[in-house]
């Protein structure tokens, strides 16, 4: 079990491409601070939660209406001994058409169970996908969840 790596799976009845617009959209899901871009690989941005969180991602991967995928290539917990748990970890947007509208698998690879901030952290990720994300999706406005 300790090496299995965060997932959670949401269903809505939009399409691919909505999906996969509300994703790179980062900031009207993914409650804090984004600056920089989302929109095309290569580039940058960082998230930032008061004094909680910090994490700089890099685009490596996006193939429309199917897959985004982010690097974390710096970090910082303040919540944790070891601060710097999510960097080198991807954060992975899985999108397919079912028969109910559209499947979005999301993996945080390398937020495994042996992490002092798995517990929380993977509640967060649960809430935003399942809350603020499917929102985005399903109304065009994210929530609050924290």
């Amino acid at each position: 079990m300790s090496n299995t790596n965060f997932t959670t799976t949401l269903v809505v009845p939009n399409s691919p491409s909505e999906v996969y617009t509300a994703i790179n959209n980062v900031g009207a899901w993914w409650q804090g601070e984004i600056t920089g871009k989302t929109h095309n690989v290569g580039d940058v941005f960082d998230y930032r939660m008061k004094t909680f969180h910090f994490s700089k991602q890099k685009v490596t991967e996006l193939i429309p209406d199917k897959r985004v995928v982010w690097e974390v290539t710096d970090s910082e917990l303040s919540f944790t001994s070891k601060k710097d748990e999510w960097t080198g970890t991807q954060i992975i947007f899985e999108i397919a058409e079912v028969p109910e509208g559209t499947q979005l698998i999301f993996t945080h690879k390398g937020l495994v169970p042996a992490f002092e901030c798995y517990g929380g952290c993977s509640n967060g990720w649960e809430m935003l996908i399942q809350e603020s994300l499917a929102s985005l999706i399903t109304s065009g406005k994210g929530v609050e969840v924290f």
